[in-house]
Order: structure tokens, then C-alpha cells, then sequence
């Protein structure tokens, strides 16, 4: 019955840098939020929030218990001009063909080191 991502939920200790990071290497920006009592940013793409940031003081991931996000994924299209994109930002990926099916990954870490995947269907992999 699920049938695309609503959103993920990362915890940061840098918040800033978060927020323009996703803005300058996914192309999603902050806009509207709930006025909740702690500090904290949605981040949107194509009008919908997929990344709620929240605000902590202490870094987390330190403990098992104190989990930032093992990854998140998002559907895109325009393979070639992303993996251009990430290559000129001098951004660390890895391609991935998914094993029998027409996907194609392109694996990112955020500033916080979460993991990200982006996933082009039907698309050829990009020359390297």
C-alpha cells in the first residue's frame, strides 16, 4: 500500500550547514514548517517536505540508541546531468546498477555522513 517516500527525519548538530547543503547539491530548499519548540528546518522538493532537519546540541550517532538515518531514498530523473552536477561540486558518489531491475543508484552522504541514495529508473549508466 506505500507507494513513495513522505519524508525522512535527520537529526544535526549543524543545521546551517544541512540546510545548504541540500539546497546546493539536491536542489531542495526550506520552506514551511510547524512552529514546534525546538529548532529545525523542512527542506522541499518538487512541493513536498521529504527532509525534516531538527536541531540538537550534542552530535548524534555517537550511541546505538541516538540514530541520525541509516538512508534515505528519492526518485529522480536526468541521471547524466546529476552525476555531471556531483562531479563538478566535487561530491564523493558511487553508481550503483541495481541487480536485475532497470535502477540505477547514485549513493551521497550529506555533511552529517547520512546516507543517500537517488534512484533513476530506466536510465542509462552515465559514462565514467
Amino acid at each position: 500500500m506505500i507507494d513513495r517516500l513522505d519524508h525522512i527525519n535527520i537529526r544535526t548538530s549543524q543545521l546551517d550547514v544541512m540546510v545548504e547543503w541540500y539546497g546546493r547539491v539536491l536542489d531542495m530548499h526550506p520552506g514551511p514548517r510547524p512552529d514546534f519548540p525546538f529548532p529545525g528546518a523542512w527542506i522541499y522538493g518538487g512541493g513536498q517536505a521529504l527532509v525534516h532537519l531538527v536541531g540538537v546540541d550534542a552530535e548524534p550517532g555517537s550511541d546505538p540508541d541516538d540514530l541520525k538515518l541509516e538512508h534515505g531514498a528519492f526518485q529522480a530523473k536526468g541521471l547524466a546531468e546529476f552525476v555531471a552536477k556531483l562531479r563538478d561540486l566535487g561530491e564523493k558518489m558511487e553508481l550503483v546498477q541495481v541487480p536485475t531491475f532497470p535502477i540505477i543508484q547514485v549513493n551521497i552522504w550529506d555533511p552529517d555522513g547520512n546516507h543517500l541514495h537517488i534512484d533513476f529508473h530506466n536510465e542509462p549508466m552515465p559514462e565514467t
